[in-house]
C-alpha cells in the first residue's frame, strides 16, 4: 500500500479546510492501492479553525493536528508537519481550496516514473493579488540568482516530494526555514507540471502581506546563500576604484585650473550616496550575524502547543 501524506499549513481557514480535506480523502479513494494521511498544522489561526480541525481528526485518524504555540511563518508550520510525515510520499498544499487537489495524480507521474524528485504545480493564470504576484515574482528572482534555480521556476501552493527529499529537509534543524533552499540544496531534479488554478473558496485575502514577502526574501538572502556579502564586497571594490582615481582627478583639476573652485553639490551627493551604501552593506553584515546568533542560542524553529492522532512510534 502506498501511502501520501499531505501537509496543510492552516490560517484563516475555518470555512475551507473541510472542503480540502473532503476533496483529498475523494481523489485519493479513486486510486486503489493508495492510502493517505492529512496532516494539518493550525500556526495559530485568529478564527475556529483548531475546533473545526479537532472535530475532523476526532471522526477519521487519518487527520492528524498539529496545533503551533506560536505563529513563526508558514514555512516554520510546513517544517513541522515535515516532521509528522510517515507516507512514501508528501504533497504540500494550501488551506484555501485554492490548490487544484484534483489534479494530483498529474503531479504524482513523474515522481512515481522515477523522471523527478520534485514536482510543482505551474499555472497557466495566477488567481492571486497584485501584491502577493509582486512578492512572489521578487522572491523568484532572488532564488534563480543566488540558488542557481532554473529561470521561470517557482514552487507554489501545490508540490510533492520523495519521502527521501522530505527527510533531508527535516535535517535543517534552525530558524528561519525557506523551503526553496532547502528543496535546492537536496535535488535538482524538479519538474513543473502545468494545471489550472482554482478561485479561493472563502472571502479572505491571502494573508501574505508585502512585509511577509520580504522577511521571506531576507530568509532567503541570509541563511543559503553568500552571494550577497560578496556583491557588498564588489560594490566595495568599486567604490574604492573610482574614490582612488576621482581623487586623482582632483588634484589635477586643481593644479591646472587653481581658481576654479570645486563643487559643493557634487561632493555631497557622492557623499551621501556612498554613505548610504556604506549603511545598507553594514545592515547586511548586522542582518548575517544576527541570525547566527539566534541559531547559535537554538532558538526554536516552531513550538509545538499539542498534537492529535500522531503516533511517534507509528
Amino acid at each position: 500500500m502506498i501511502r501520501i501524506s499531505f501537509v496543510i499549513p492552516c490560517y484563516r481557514s475555518e470555512k475551507t479546510i473541510e472542503k480540502v480535506i473532503d476533496e483529498i480523502i475523494h481523489v485519493v479513494s479513486e486510486r486503489p492501492g493508495y492510502d493517505y494521511e492529512i496532516i494539518c498544522v493550525n500556526d495559530c489561526s485568529p478564527d475556529q479553525v483548531y475546533e473545526v480541525l479537532k472535530n475532523c481528526a476526532a471522526a477519521n485518524r487519518k487527520i492528524k493536528v498539529i496545533n503551533l504555540a506560536k505563529n513563526m511563518g508558514k514555512h516554520a508550520a510546513v517544517m513541522a508537519g515535515y516532521s509528522a510525515v510517515r507516507g512514501d510520499y508528501v504533497v504540500n498544499l494550501d488551506d484555501d481550496f485554492q490548490s487544484p487537489v484534483c489534479e494530483l495524480w498529474k503531479l504524482m507521474e513523474p515522481l512515481e516514473n522515477g523522471k523527478a524528485d520534485v514536482t510543482t504545480a505551474g499555472y497557466y493564470r495566477k488567481k492571486e493579488s497584485f501584491i502577493k504576484r509582486f512578492g512572489s515574482d521578487v522572491n523568484m528572482l532572488m532564488t534563480e540568482i543566488l540558488l542557481d534555480k532554473p529561470g521561470g521556476m517557482r514552487l507554489e501552493n501545490l508540490s510533492a516530494m520523495k519521502r527521501f527529499v522530505c527527510d533531508e529537509i527535516l535535517h535543517y534543524k534552525n530558524p528561519y526555514p525557506y523551503l526553496e533552499g532547502l528543496i535546492f540544496r537536496v535535488t535538482r531534479n524538479v519538474q513543473v507540471v502545468m494545471m489550472e488554478q482554482r478561485e479561493r473558496a472563502d472571502d479572505n485575502s491571502s494573508g501574505f502581506t508585502l512585509g511577509k514577502s520580504f522577511a521571506l526574501l531576507l530568509n532567503g538572502l541570509t541563511a543559503f546563500s553568500v552571494k550577497p556579502l560578496r556583491v557588498a564586497s564588489a560594490c566595495g571594490v568599486v567604490f574604492a576604484v573610482f574614490g582612488f582615481f576621482y581623487g586623482i582627478y582632483v588634484i589635477v583639476h586643481k593644479i591646472l585650473t587653481p581658481e576654479m573652485p570645486l563643487g559643493y553639490s557634487s561632493i555631497m551627493a557622492v557623499l551621501l550616496f556612498s554613505m548610504g551604501l556604506i549603511m545598507i552593506m553594514l545592515g547586511l553584515i548586522g542582518e548575517y550575524l544576527g541570525r547566527i546568533y539566534i541559531c547559535l542560542n537554538n532558538a526554536p524553529q516552531y513550538v509545538i502547543r499539542e498534537t492529535i492522532n500522531i503516533d511517534e512510534g507509528e
